[in-house]
């Protein structure tokens, strides 16, 4: 079964959820309160309501993004090169630069494969022009961020938070996750954006 756009809803809607839990940080939120806490004040959410959403690729996966966004309110601006005005029109979004959609954005998320032109695209000059109040979301693929630097960053707190499902070198061992230890607002997930019940009955069938 050839199916090569099959996991582009499930992938979509995982770089969905990421976005909704950085914003209401949920993970920590469900670990404070299975500890017995009841810490309402510190876990102070932010609308996502009129954010500006960045897309870095606008293919399928990209283009579905664009159209859950804008359900939730959400403006949405792109960086594609591929991406024809047409297409732009139709989807009703807006073709800006690079480093305009770096500066510019509230929630940045990447839909691009890892070619030699796109890895380490976001290096430590380029996550340098996000603003301190954006967060990043990666479940494209691993290696298009430079992630020593994104955690440092994170650390600093010069970038508010990041969501990533995918890692330059996979699977993520206790070793290799000790980059990320004691970074507030990280969400990590095991690649599991493609993966999801409807998808694997698909296969099944």
């Amino acid at each position: 079964m050839n199916t090569p756009h099959g996991n582009s809803i499930t992938t979509a809607e995982h770089t969905i959820a990421m976005i909704m839990s950085l914003a209401r940080q949920i993970p920590d939120a469900n670990v404070s309160t299975k500890k017995g806490k009841w810490e309402k004040s510190k876990f102070v959410g932010t609308e996502i309501t009129g954010k500006k959403l960045g897309l870095i690729g606008c293919g399928n996966i990209g283009s579905i993004v664009v159209d859950r966004a804008k359900g939730l309110k959400m403006s949405v601006q792109v960086y594609d090169p591929f991406l024809t005005d047409d297409k732009s029109k139709e989807l009703g979004i807006e073709k800006v630069s690079f480093e305009n959609l770096l500066g510019s954005s509230d929630i940045i998320s990447l839909h691009i494969p890892l070619t030699e032109e796109t890895k380490n695209l976001l290096n430590e000059n380029k996550l340098r022009l996000i603003k301190k109040s954006s967060v990043i979301i990666n479940a494209a693929r691993g290696g298009v961020i430079d992630e020593n630097q994104l955690a440092k960053l994170l650390k600093e707190n010069k970038i508010a938070g990041a969501a990533l499902d995918v890692f330059n070198n996979e699977p993520v061992n206790k070793e290799y996750a000790k980059k990320f230890e004691g970074i507030d607002n990280l969400i990590l997930t095991p690649h599991v954006g493609a993966v999801s019940y409807t998808h694997l009955r698909a296969h099944e069938t």
